[in-house]
Formats: structure tokens, sequence, C-alpha cells
């Protein structure tokens, strides 16, 4: 009745979609038949989670429960219907969702991640571009990457890929941002990750109002699972807002003496605790040359690392060589095993704890 030609339908259970799904684009509308699963709310949320931004998904279910109607709504689901079907109400929500009249629910909106180096030499640029990388990839999701340093950004020199000016005039003029400057500014990287990054002149004024930054990340959510924003210290402080979003706030060192005192600094500044924002230390070149004992690292700094990446020649090797060069670096993958498990919400499969760091 909706006059849909490219429709896919499939006699199979929940379970099988969350295997079909993420090996397929994601479809504008997504109706799934939940009847016969006795827990199918974590079911959705995995495929949910595997769908893009843009995918709309109904729910049809037997039972005629408020409390499953919340609990599936809270998963990103736009609609439930129950049993016996009325047709003139499946059929009006499915065509306000491809009619783009009714949008997705708040919380399908990108997850942000911010990640800031405590000071110059951390790693936190290599950590942005491995943790983007991973999270598009096992299952494949779309991110976005975001290289807020203006003037001295490597990021794109890292991906092999060349900066344009799309990022600095949305920050200039976040009116402007729409679908289509959108599709002519990002850069893409694989199929799944995507990035904006600009190179201004070294006299060309970076300072940029604050509004304009949660401007854009409130349009480029809409489109993406995660959105991966490395924010250079220096300009951090200008961020409060910022970064004070729900999210994640990756706060990177390394295990110097004076990156302890910069930790402690940065921690009184942020405090430990948001509304719905988590707070996640990583200690980068673990065990390094110049590099304190963690126990001493923790009685500098006043807190113990969340996550601790060893140092590793091959991770510094990848950084200064960029991608290309190193595409596959599973020193830095174990370390951020940890990390993406809490970003993602599920165990790591392999990974280096403290525990098992310090052995």
């Amino acid at each position: 009745e909706m006059g849909i030609q490219d429709t896919v339908i499939k006699a199979e259970p929940l379970s099988a979609a969350l295997k079909d799904v993420p090996k397929s684009p994601s479809p504008r509308l997504l109706i799934v038949d939940i009847d016969g699963d006795p827990d199918p709310v974590p079911k959705l949320r995995s495929l949910i989670d595997a769908c893009e931004p843009s995918t709309s998904v109904i729910v049809i279910g037997k039972d005629n429960d408020i409390r499953l109607f919340r609990e599936i709504r809270a998963a990103g689901v736009a609609d439930y219907f129950f049993k016996p079907l009325v047709t003139a109400l499946l059929l009006r929500s499915c065509q306000a969702i491809n009619g783009g009249v009714q949008g997705n629910p708040p919380n399908r909106s990108a997850k942000m991640i911010f990640v800031v180096g405590v000071r110059g030499g951390c790693g936190a640029s290599t950590l942005a571009v491995r943790t983007a990388l991973k999270l598009s990839e096992n299952p494949p999701r779309p991110v976005l990457l975001l290289d807020l340093d203006l003037q001295f950004g490597d990021i794109a020199l890292q991906l092999d890929a060349t900066p344009n000016s799309a990022l600095s005039e949305a920050l200039a003029q976040s009116e402007r941002v729409d679908d289509l400057f959108l599709e002519r500014g990002l850069v893409k990287v694989t199929g799944h990750l995507d990035l904006m990054a600009s190179l201004t002149f070294l006299d060309a004024a970076t300072r940029f109002d604050e509004t304009a930054l949660l401007s854009l990340l409130e349009k480029v959510g809409q489109r993406y699972r995660y959105v991966v924003v490395d924010v250079p210290a220096a300009h951090a402080p200008a961020f409060v807002k910022t970064l004070h979003l729900p999210g994640t706030l990756m706060l990177v060192s390394d295990g110097r003496l004076v990156s302890a005192r910069e930790v402690a600094r940065w921690y009184q500044w942020l405090g430990t605790k948001g509304d719905e924002r988590k707070l996640i230390h990583v200690l980068n070149k673990g065990g390094a040359h110049g590099a304190l004992s963690i126990e001493d690292f923790t009685k500098a700094a006043g807190h113990t690392p969340d996550v601790v990446i060893p140092f590793s020649r091959e991770v510094t090797a990848q950084a200064l060589e960029g991608l290309k060069a190193h595409p596959d670096c599973p020193p830095l993958d174990r370390g951020l095993d940890p990390f993406i498990a809490q970003v993602a919400g599920k165990p790591p499969e392999t990974g280096w704890s403290l525990k098992r760091w310090l052995g």
C-alpha cells in the first residue's frame, strides 16, 4: 500500500536479524516481529546498535504490556504494535517514517567520545584515530572523527587523507551545515568511517564560539552511531559545556611526572562524575623510558589509571608513519580493548586490565 518496491521480507527469528542486518546497508525502515522471543529487549538493543541512526525500527509483538512498551521505546524503537494488528495504524506510522514526518527517538543520536591529551606528546590523536577505526568495525557502524586542532592537527596525516575547509567553515557559520554541506565536506576514510579536519594558515584565527561546535555535534549526531572528537588541550578550557555533554571523555596521559601533575589538575577542573558523562583516564606508553611506576604515578596524580596501554615501538611507528604504512597495530588494539568495551557496552574479547599489566 505504501508503494515501496525495494522491500526485503524474511521469515526468521529475531536472532537471525542480528546476523543479517550488520552485513547489509541499513534500511530506512526496519520492522521486526518479536513474537515467541522470551527476552527480546537486549536483542533489540543490539539490533538498533548495528543500524545507522537514520534507520527507524518498528516492533510487532503479541503482548499489550506497558512495561514492555516502555523498555522497547527506551531501547530506541520508533513504535510498537501488538497483535492483532490494526493495519491503518501500522500504515500511518510507516508512512510518517518514510516521509520524514516522524523523527528518530532522541536516544538514537550518536554516542559522543571526546579525547583530550593532558599535554602534548601523550598520543591522544593516535588513540582517537584507532578508537574511531575500531568502533567502525566488527560490527560495521557509521563513525565520524573530528579533529578540532585547526592549525596543527595531524589526524588527516595519520589517515593519509586530505583535510579541507568544511570543518573550519562549519565552526565559523554553523547555520550553513545541512545534509548537502556534510556530503560535500566529509572525507571518506573507509566504508564506515568519515573524517572532518581542516588545516588553516598559521596566522589564521582558530578561536571559535562553542555554540557553533555544539550545533555541529547536534547535526552530525543524527547521522552516526559514534562521533569521536579530538580536542586539543590548549582549547579544551573553552569547551566547558561540550566536555560535560552525555558521552565519554577519554583523558590521555603518558607516565611522566609532569603528566601525573596535569592529570590531577584536569580531574580537579572536570570533576570525576557527570549526569551522563563517563571520565576514563588512559595512561599511554606505560613502562616507557622516563615513566613512573603505576604506584608512583597514582600517588602523584591522586587517581589510578582506568586503562594502561604499554609502551610499544610498533605503536610509535604507526603514529609517526601513519595508518597506511601500519594498517594493523595489535599492541594498540589490545590496549584499547577495555576502553572500547566500556564505550560499546560489552565485555572485551581480549585486553590489558591494570592488574594484568602489573602481572
